[in-house]
């Protein structure tokens, strides 16, 4: 064991000592890791110190009231809100980014506005998309503040990092796959479908995760679209709290700062279980 660290480290030193600007930058590249492994890691125990000792069972009761202060309906919400935004960007953006790269001309004018207009829109503010959304889909159309405008709202706010991450794993895919395909016969369509989205899977539910941390974490665009009414949808057209807009509301009360710090443990377990899942998901599609 001595004889391999003295080795790794005669070789790192062989490697770096008359590169002085890659030395640097290899520095610079751990310390950059270093500190974001560090902020991550003192979020997640200050997030635990604070909330785990605040959890009880009155704040997992069915039914919201001003003594239980329970997050139950918050965590339903979350579930539908999540899985209604989810159903309706997913297969808008994987059709779309397989047209820009199987189907549209390489190099186009068009493919270019597309791309350049997706990520702009991924770095418009997501209040932007709630007054967005609280115009169109809560006064225009007439659904008040309800689950359905908060979906919709919420699918299009995630659906271009849908089709930038979607293209980019479709990207990725060899050309020699196509070819390949297309030399035994195979048409487009079964190309697409049978050969390259499965090679494709990991990276597009890499956006998929993304995009279900953006939902589960927003409150902003969901204040004007689908309400703070903190209790258990019954259609489409109820009002609705998520967890974040549940925790959002009990710091803006600053009367039940205990039961936020509660509500973001329970958040913060949610999106890892998410993570965690569609991580597993992703392995297993890849491995076959």
């Amino acid at each position: 064991m001595k004889k391999i660290g003295k080795g790794s480290w005669e070789q790192f030193w062989l490697t770096y000592k008359n590169k002085p600007g890659s030395l640097a930058v290899l520095i610079c590249v751990i310390l950059a890791a270093a500190i974001t492994v560090g902020v991550l890691f003192s979020l997640i125990i200050y997030i635990l110190v604070n909330g785990v000792v605040h959890l009880k069972p009155e704040l997992f009761a069915w039914e919201y009231n001003t003594s239980n202060m329970s997050m139950m309906p918050a965590i339903i919400s979350t579930v539908y809100i999540t899985a209604l935004s989810l159903l309706m960007a997913v297969p808008v953006g994987i059709f779309s980014a397989i047209y820009l790269v199987e189907y549209a001309k390489r190099g186009s004018k068009l493919v270019k506005v597309i791309r350049t207009t997706t990520e702009t829109l991924q770095g418009i503010p997501s209040i932007v998309y709630g007054l967005f959304g609280y115009i169109l889909f809560v006064i225009t159309l007439g659904w008040s503040y309800s689950m359905l405008a908060g979906s919709v709202t919420l699918a299009i706010m995630i659906l271009p990092l849908i089709i930038r991450t979607t293209e980019e794993a479709l990207i990725s895919v060899p050309d020699s796959y196509r070819e390949g395909s297309f030399g035994l016969g195979a048409g487009k369509l079964r190309t697409v479908f049978k050969i390259i989205l499965p090679c494709a899977v990991p990276g597009i539910l890499a956006g998929v995760i993304l995009a279900i941390g953006r939902i589960v974490g927003e409150s902003a665009a969901l204040i004007f679209t689908s309400g703070t009414v903190a209790q258990v949808p019954g259609s489409l057209f109820d009002s609705a709290r998520t967890l974040s807009v549940h925790m959002y509301a009990l710091l803006s009360e600053g009367l039940y700062t205990n039961e936020a710090y509660a509500t973001a443990v329970v958040l913060l377990v949610l999106v890892i279980l998410i993570n965690a899942f569609s991580g597993f998901i992703a392995k297993k599609l890849a491995t076959r």
